[in-house]
């Protein structure tokens, strides 16, 4: 009986919050959108004639064949051993077939795309809207040309993402370093344009795996923002905990993903765009916010490169939580059934955390860090650890450098994309700042004496984490003729050394030039008449 009174209560607790929560209003976004006249590019040979015999006026067909024959009052185009790809989305196709003989190009612009062939031109987890497969009879035909006469005039969805290039770490330098957001998408809606990235707005469905993967915030989920997922997790623990409910479990699953009729009363649906869409930050601030665990409803249909970017998320929770004492099962992907069996791990009893969203993922992210190791100290038996090793796909960690091979020429300084790397100033130095570290690597890519190396961790103490240290310095080299300081002692040397022997400084004075400042230099180049003739001389041998 107590069980069924705790049940009902907790039921009730739950219609509450829900109501609540529901009616939070979410920022709006722009939109994205497109224009179809019905013009469908069909390939297939007879599957793709046959398909088009079915098609209602509103379509108008173009067919795209390897064999001779064609329908009836169709235009028609045939591939005749050309190479055939495609690319654009609803609205905005071109079907490109190259000769490879002649590299001539024959390009087909369509509005929608039925492609009928045992092997697909597009082999992506998400193909773009407007691009239509599946099987060349029977019912299954039908419903796809019925879904093909849908799909013209305008439409249109919300912009999902934003994009701030100046904290990407996706290269520097001519270097390419980050690619998390490239990897992760399954629409192929990302490209690289050297040292930042483009997202192709028509491709994006709202995944999120890339705002999910991107360790700097660089790109940042729009529909629903952070704050508002947050604010909607806040909203649902405390109304709950205020009507009396008891042990909530917030339960993260896709709108389209259909939920089982019944489930526990303390489980709190929180349906989001895509699971992908939320990441470490609001999972762990779940945990923060009081929820005794944090479950991510999943099926068969979750795509293997977003799947796996999940995975990599929670690897890294599970670490964090692990270092700090709390049972690392309290974040966990399940399937439906998983869902009805709640006996899992749970949180300690905590008090519930009252901040807000950042400005930024990284700070989101450690202030539910810090909410729940300052909590750990004073709730678990066991004291927490002071920082925790982290797998290779981790956003946090520490660098340090070889100090007999840096030279501090600041290339790392100039490249590093978090500020986690820092001059001296006016002193020659390389300082760091741990909370600042992507682990992006672009240091490590930039530094031309492969000085640097990267670790992943996470330090827990916010003073640590936040401190700015020495990585390497060495004493100002001061020019041997006007005593200012201009470069290091290592920067001399190498130079001195790799300069041994070459004609420009076959005397002491040309040597000697080498570590002076860049004024004294010049002075001395204009007095010294001996390397003027030389060079003239050299000069007429060369031409």
């Amino acid at each position: 009986m107590a069980t069924a009174m705790n049940e009902e209560k907790n039921r009730r607790a739950r219609d509450e919050a829900l109501s609540k929560a529901t009616a939070l209003s979410v920022e709006p976004t722009t939109m994205v959108g497109y224009a179809s006249r019905g013009v469908v590019a069909v390939l297939g040979d007879a599957a793709a004639r046959n398909a088009v015999a079915m098609m209602p006026a509103t379509l108008t067909p173009h067919l795209v064949v390897n064999d001779d024959d064609s329908a009836q009052g169709t235009s028609c185009t045939r591939i005749r051993n050309r190479e055939v790809s495609l690319n654009g989305y609803l609205g905005s196709f071109r079907l490109m077939l190259t000769d490879p003989a002649s590299d001539e190009v024959e390009a087909i612009e369509a509005d929608l795309v039925l492609d009928l062939n045992a092997s697909p031109l597009l082999d992506m987890p998400l193909t773009p809207p407007g691009y239509f497969t599946g099987d060349a009879s029977g019912s299954e035909l039908a419903d796809t040309i019925g879904a093909l006469a849908d799909m013209t005039g305008s439409f249109e969805k919300p912009k999902f993402f934003d994009y701030n290039p100046s904290i990407c770490a996706h290269g520097r330098s001519g270097k390419t370093a980050c690619t998390r957001c490239i990897d992760a998408c399954p629409a192929e809606a990302i490209s690289s344009l050297g040292e930042m990235i483009e997202v192709e707005p028509h491709l994006c469905q709202g995944g999120g795996a890339c705002a999910t993967a991107c360790p700097s915030g660089a790109i940042r989920y729009l529909y629903p923002t952070a704050d508002d997922t947050l604010a909607v997790l806040r909203t649902l623990l405390r109304t709950y905990r205020d009507a009396g409910g008891e042990d909530p479990l917030i339960v993260f699953h896709a709108r389209e993903t259909t939920l089982p009729e019944t489930f526990p009363a303390n489980v709190l649906p929180v349906g989001v765009e895509e699971l992908a869409s939320v990441g470490l930050e609001v999972w762990l601030s779940a945990l923060a916010y009081g929820a005794g665990a944090v479950l991510l409803l999943s099926d068969d249909d979750l795509p293997q490169r977003v799947a796996a970017e999940v995975d990599d998320q929670l690897a890294t929770a599970v670490d964090i939580l692990s270092g700090m004492g709390y049972p690392p099962g309290v974040i966990n992907r399940v399937d439906a059934d998983g869902l009805m069996r709640t006996t899992g791990a749970v949180m300690p009893p905590l008090q519930a955390a009252a901040y807000a969203g950042a400005s930024s993922k990284r700070q989101t992210a450690f202030m539910a860090i810090d909410a729940l190791y300052d909590q750990a100290l004073s709730v678990l038996a066991n004291p927490p650890m002071d920082r925790v090793a982290l797998s290779a796909s981790a956003p946090f960690g520490t660098a340090s450098i070889d100090e007999k091979s840096c030279t501090l020429c600041q290339s790392c300084v100039s490249a590093c994309p978090g500020k986690a790397l820092q001059s001296g100033q006016d002193v020659p130095q390389v300082r760091f700042i741990e909370s600042n570290c992507l682990q992006c690597g672009v240091c490590t890519l930039t530094c031309p004496e492969d000085a640097i190396s990267i670790s992943p961790r996470l330090l827990f103490e916010r003073e640590q984490r936040n401190a700015v240290t020495t990585l390497h310095e060495e004493p100002p080299f001061c020019c041997v003729s006007c005593g200012k300081p201009f470069a290091t002692r290592s920067v001399i040397d190498n130079m001195m050394a790799k300069l041994e022997g070459h004609w420009m400084f076959s005397d002491e004075r040309s040597r000697q030039r080498l570590m002076m400042c860049e004024d004294c230099r010049v002075v001395d180049v204009v007095q010294d008449q001996d390397m003027m003739d030389r060079d003239l001389k050299q000069d007429r041998v060369t031409h």
